[in-house]
């Protein structure tokens, strides 16, 4: 009886177990059907770069410039421009000792070219936007030796302007559709883990916009929110927008750093005011991304990213290992020819070398020319670090500064020019610095662009704008007691300046029409972002000698001071951003594309 009824439970069971099975597979099924719906209206590249980024994977930002006056859309598949400022730069030589402090190489020395600039009144509005036009000043088929005493003028524009960002003006060229990356693979691990994106802390930042004499204050959450809900088809220029100030502070402290050149920690020499360091470049169409660390040591996973050029190279390189060195430590593998830092988490190299023209030097006695003077062969690049560029995915190149100091150019095996130096004043000069800049500024690119053994992303930096008022470095220029971004009126401009962009520009397009291999050329166009930024040198504040001159003298002479170079941390630290967001970018389209 009993074994009767156990057999009669155990039918019974049956059916409950196979309504069971029914109910899973619909319930299954359903989710299937919501789930591809959901991937159909939200690809799944948006979702994963919201994720990591925290904006619609969809937007695009890019850079738009101008050439000749042309306007061309530059998307991530197209070309940045970089503009350019006049500037001077000075260096103490100092042999790296591995351990922090000053990294400049024994080629870095003084050079600081003349230039006198007209101080304008200062104002109270702290909000900067809108650049204004820069005139050129010279005729750009000039070919008379060019001082660099050229003079700086306000744009007269009132400070109640609405300003609006800095690069409008220059425009770009198409680029060749080229691979980022020398290694295949790169864009499953930069989509999944990898990004430049805004910092675990950036959604407590709040941005203060002085418009007007009004305080209008935005959380960066609803930044956010803005970004993800742009229209899909929304594309942004990175360089046209505003400094806002940023209560969320800098990506670091000069105490949080050891490695920060002691000319630049201005904190630790003595610098009374702090607000420069919380200035931030806001783009008006979309946000650019707060530096995040370690997202950018993923983003350069087995990679290696290269700073070449002057002092002012050395100066974003070092912004760059500050900020890295708040996620790790790294090791210091460098030698005399190259510095070289490791970070073990994810095999990323951070390399600079020294090169101050990016074009082939000697001293070496060249016809008329006597040994000790230095020659450039501008048709040459310097082979001090081509031979070593099949080794980098990505390149930033600083150069044009050093085109003020005394030196010969040749070109073709002939003597054409030179700046400070020409004996026979008989003879007119076919070449003078400016066009000098602009051949090798086409001599290094086209020397990259046709490398078969470099594939990488070249980043061409333009000038880092100087802020002397008054005078040159050496006759009164001052950039003391600027404490928070220009205004439009108190902005200066330099012809000197405005006819040397329009050399490099020139120089990077004809660079690209020379393109045959499959690196990636960018210009990323800071100059007249940073034109607004002359509160962010040391000045006066070069060293931590508590018996230094800060102050103006009896005469009204300023103290010796620099007003090229960037506080640390500081505006510099904003070039780093871009860099982060171009590299992401150019990974992310190559990541899509395949």
């Amino acid at each position: 009886m009993a074994s009767t009824l156990s057999k009669e439970h155990s039918l019974m069971a049956y059916p409950r177990t196979f309504l069971t099975i029914i109910a899973y597979v619909v319930g299954l099924a359903m989710f299937l059907c919501l789930a591809s719906s959901l991937l159909i209206s939200q690809p799944i590249g948006s979702t994963v770069r919201s994720y990591f980024y925290g904006v619609d994977s969809s937007q695009k930002s890019y850079l738009a410039s101008s050439v000749n006056g042309s306007v061309v859309d530059t998307s991530v598949d197209k070309v940045e421009i970089e503009g350019q400022r006049d500037s001077t730069e000075f260096d103490k030589s100092k042999t790296n000792d591995g351990k922090g402090g000053d990294w400049r190489s024994s080629g870095e020395t003084d050079g600081m070219r003349d230039e006198v600039g007209k101080k304008v009144p200062d104002s109270d509005l702290p909000e900067v936007g809108k650049s204004s036009e820069s005139s050129q000043g010279k005729n750009s088929n000039e070919t008379t030796p060019v001082d660099q005493h050229s003079t700086k003028k306000s744009n007269g524009k009132s400070s109640d302007d609405v300003r609006e960002g800095a690069g409008e003006k220059h425009q770009v060229t198409k680029s060749p559709e080229t691979s980022g990356s020398s290694e295949s693979g790169q864009g499953k691990d930069f989509v999944n883990s990898t990004s430049t994106g805004a910092s675990e802390n950036s959604t407590t930042a709040t941005y203060v916009k002085d418009v007007g004499g009004i305080g209008n204050t935005t959380s960066s959450s609803e930044h956010t929110k803005k970004r993800e809900t742009d229209s899909i088809n929304s594309e942004c220029n990175l360089y046209h927008g505003k400094w806002v100030y940023d209560l969320a502070g800098p990506l670091y402290t000069n105490n949080s750093c050891p490695v920060l050149t002691q000319m630049q920690n201005c904190q630790g020499n003595g610098r009374p005011d702090k607000d420069y360091e919380n200035w931030r470049w806001k783009p008006n169409q979309c946000d650019l991304p707060r530096f995040n660390p370690r997202k950018f040591l993923e983003l350069m996973r087995g990679k290696t990213l290269a700073f070449i050029g002057d002092s002012v190279a050395r100066n974003q390189m070092e912004s760059m290992l500050c900020i890295l060195w708040q996620a790790e430590a790294p090791k210091n593998r460098g030698n005399k020819r190259m510095q070289r830092y490791f970070f073990k988490s994810t095999s990323t190299t951070i390399v600079r070398i020294w090169s101050s023209w990016l074009v082939h030097q000697t001293t070496e006695p060249f016809d008329y020319a006597p040994a000790g003077v230095t020659k450039l062969h501008l048709d040459a690049p310097d082979e001090g670090f081509m031979e070593y560029i099949k080794e980098f995915d990505v390149v930033v190149l600083s150069s044009g500064h050093w085109f003020a100091k005394q030196s010969v150019y040749i070109l073709n095996n002939e003597i054409v020019g030179g700046q400070l130096w020409w004996p026979d004043k008989s003879k007119k000069m076919k070449v003078n610095n400016i066009e000098a800049f602009g051949i090798s500024v086409e001599t290094i690119l086209s020397s990259m662009a046709t490398d078969a053994n470099y594939s990488g992303i070249t980043i061409v930096r333009s000038y880092s704008p100087d802020h002397y008022e008054g005078g040159a470095w050496n006759t009164g220029g001052s950039c003391t007691g600027k404490v928070k971004p220009a205004t439009d009126s108190e902005l200066v401009e330099n012809g000197f300046t405005n006819i040397m962009h329009e050399k490099q520009v020139t120089g990077f397009n004809r660079a690209i029409k020379k393109q045959t291999n499959k690196s990636t050329l960018k210009l990323m166009d800071i100059t007249q972002v940073f034109s607004y930024r002359h509160d962010g040198h040391p000045g006066p504040y070069r060293s931590p000698d508590p018996n230094k001159v800060t102050k103006r003298g009896p005469d009204g002479k300023p103290p010796p001071q620099d007003c090229l170079h960037w506080c640390m941390p500081g505006p510099v630290d904003t070039w780093n951003e871009l860099v982060s967001e171009i590299i992401r970018q150019e990974y992310e389209h190559k990541t899509l594309s395949s």
